[in-house]
């Protein structure tokens, strides 16, 4: 299976997997199924509690804002559970009911093994939410950190992830990922169209209308556009679709296709998949769709480009040795090395963010197409996943997480995991979504 073009079938694959998938839905949630470690250290995360939020105004609350403070609770809960470095702590009814505890105090947490307590607070004023959170210690019982932030009340989802963000950032030292957008293609009536949603998978809107088959989105650097290939004047060319009108335009066509685009981290490249020299070839334009050189130059297939970190790298994928294997070279296309030799089958490479893994689709002995990781040394093969087919796997901005589609469930539901392939959650339900890439940082 591919993220892109495959490396043995390259455009009626395209069109067959096009056509396969159907409508898909916010969903649930599937932890730890069959997952690998490739952790350096057995450290155990932090385990945090999340108490309802208190509203501590002093004017009269309907019953919607009641529920508003509710959807705050769960959505800061959510995205804290999200995080790899973080385990979410839930009230026990059976220990409250045996010590006949009505609230728990910060011993109680403790005693249920919290290290954290997040206490949430809100008032209203006028249209506007202020909100503050504090963080405390159980061990010490002391407060280690707050603060405070307000939003409009209709933004309370917006709101809550920022309070996460807030929170991850002062127990981990990271930036959060709660206010980042996803992009997918999803099966419509008239093929497939690029739509996007928050991280988890909430507000999800629809952001081509082309009536035609539209694959392999990625974000610019400044999540503003998203480059992807579309049949829309019969042949797939490079077109760009600016994420807040819809404004879709054309960027690129040469003779044949052009497909699998990736957009360097300088955001000032593209690499992208070029048949105009009668085989498929991995070659660099810039963003207006100039070609600036040619990378691979060999008879058989190559696909699936994916940048470096520091952009002086491409991992593509690439049949020359018989079966789709990944490549690593420089982006002038010299010093060509094969990185995978276990696996079958290996496809769709993308760079992890430290530079030091990539992580890609691999068929493994039992013939299922799973997600793997290997090191850029080529040593430490992992497989991430052991259930249904899997493919079109993406990191997350800071590294941790990777988006990924699976049929497991059904036809082309996608479904996230940290880089270990622990704690998967599923996303969408009900299928038809595939390719699905994640946006930078806000």
């Amino acid at each position: 299976m591919i993220r892109n073009f495959s490396t043995r079938l390259l455009l009626p694959l395209i069109v067959t997997y096009a056509l396969a998938s159907t409508v898909c839905a916010q969903g649930d949630r599937v932890r730890n199924i069959y997952f690998d470690t490739i952790r350096s250290s057995d450290a155990r995360p932090m385990r945090v509690a999340v108490e309802n939020m208190k509203y501590v105004g002093t004017e009269y609350i309907t019953a919607g804002d009641s529920l508003i403070l509710g959807n705050i609770t769960t959505v800061v809960r959510n995205d804290l559970d999200f995080s790899s470095y973080l385990d979410l702590i839930q009230e026990d009814p059976i220990f409250m009911k045996m010590y006949e505890i009505k609230v728990l105090n910060l011993l109680a947490w403790e005693r249920l093994g919290a290290d954290r307590v997040i206490r949430l607070e809100a008032e209203f004023l006028g249209p506007n939410i202020r909100a503050q959170w504090r963080i405390f210690e159980t061990s010490r019982q002391t407060e280690t950190d707050k603060g405070m932030l307000i939003q409009g009340r209709y933004a309370w989802r917006e709101l809550a992830h920022d309070i996460s963000n807030e929170i991850v950032h002062a127990l981990t030292g990271d930036r959060g990922v709660f206010r980042t957008q996803i992009a997918y293609m999803r099966k419509t009536a008239g093929g497939k169209e690029l739509y996007i949603a928050d991280y988890d998978g909430a507000n999800e809107r629809q952001v081509t209308k082309t009536g035609t088959i539209n694959v392999s989105p990625c974000f610019t650097p400044d999540g503003r556009e998203l480059y992807f290939t579309s049949f829309l004047d019969g042949d797939p060319h490079l077109y760009k679709v600016d994420v807040l009108s819809g404004k879709v335009s054309k960027v690129a066509a040469y003779p044949g296709i052009v497909a699998a685009p990736a957009i360097a981290p300088d955001g000032k490249r593209i690499a992208v998949v070029l048949t105009k020299d009668g085989n498929s070839e991995v070659y660099v334009l810039d963003m207006q769709g100039k070609i600036i050189k040619r990378v691979t130059n060999h008879k058989s297939i190559d696909t699936s480009p994916t940048w470096s970190p520091d952009g002086r790298h491409i991992a593509f994928a690439s049949d020359r040795t018989g079966a789709p294997q990944v490549y690593i070279t420089d982006d002038d296309g010299l010093s060509v090395r094969r990185l995978t030799f276990e696996g079958d089958y290996n496809d769709s490479p993308i760079w992890s963010q430290r530079g030091d893994r990539i992580t890609f689709v691999s068929r493994t002995k039992t013939g299922r197409f799973d997600l793997a990781s290997i090191d850029t040394s080529g040593a430490d093969y992992r497989v991430l996943t052991e259930i249904g087919m899997n493919e079109n796997p993406h990191f997350s901005p800071d590294g941790k997480q990777l988006i990924f589609s699976s049929s497991r469930l059904g036809l082309g539901d996608l479904f996230t995991a940290d880089i270990t392939g622990r704690n998967q959650r599923r996303l969408t339900r009900t299928g038809g979504c595939s390719n699905p890439v994640w946006g930078p940082l806000k």
